[in-house]
């Protein structure tokens, strides 16, 4: 049974999302404070975090920072916060995914779902015998090891980011809308909202290319989309 950790300070709001999670067989735990719920995401084996942005003692921003650096575990990020501002920085520092409050429950649960689903995917990916590379003008992308070279030097990339270059780079010269990216990658549609493939993008370029400015490899094709050249 996949263990959902919940880090909320509204324990109203977190006990109805709890209630819906186990209706679908999720084994769900609850955490009000941010230096508990950074403690036992840590410590302990959850398969996705739902992370409120605003808690005591230790806030969202630095309990996803310091997840991500242990840990590739899916993290859904939830705020009353509608900045775009905030999501770009969520979203910068690893999370998975951004909803602001209010939301229904079984949108969350959709996207739980989703995400889960994906990462399974990725994880059953590694088991194969032999490694799948994909190798473009010094780009290294060992799709079974889940681990990206550029020009021989090893580069660290979120989840979503890696499957983001990866799926660029295996289709390269196809121009893709942001909403055929983000349906492909976080495998749900975009409900109006296509931020997070544009700071995936961004967070992608600083790592792979030498001049962000005049990007060689992931080109914006204005208008339309983004596409991988070769």
């Amino acid at each position: 049974m996949n263990r959902i950790l919940i880090i909320e300070d509204e324990l109203a709001i977190a006990e109805l999302e709890k209630d819906y999670l186990e209706l679908s067989d999720f084994e769900v735990a609850i955490e009000t404070k941010g230096d508990t719920g950074l403690k036992r995401a840590l410590e302990e084996d959850f398969n996705l975090v739902i992370l409120d942005l605003m808690l005591p003692n230790v806030d969202g921003f630095e309990i996803c920072k310091q997840i991500r650096s242990e840990k590739n575990t899916p993290i859904i990020m939830v705020s009353a916060k509608k900045d775009d501002i905030d999501k770009i920085r969520g979203l910068g520092l690893g999370a998975d995914d951004y909803m602001t409050k209010p939301f229904s429950p079984s949108e969350l649960v959709a996207r739980v779902k989703a995400h889960l689903a994906r990462y399974e995917r990725l994880i059953g990916s590694g088991c194969k015998d032999s490694n799948e590379i994909v190798e473009i003008r010094g780009i290294k992308i060992d799709k079974t090891a889940r681990r990206v070279y550029i020009n021989d030097e090893e580069k660290i990339f979120t989840t979503k980011e890696f499957d983001l270059l990866t799926f660029l780079a295996s289709n390269p010269n196809h121009v893709y809308t942001k909403e055929e990216l983000f349906q492909e990658i976080w495998d749900m549609e975009s409900i109006g909202d296509i931020a997070t493939v544009t700071v995936h993008i961004k967070k992608i370029r600083e790592k792979i290319e030498v001049n962000t400015s005049k990007p060689q490899f992931i080109e914006t094709i204005w208008g339309v989309g983004y596409r991988f050249k070769i």
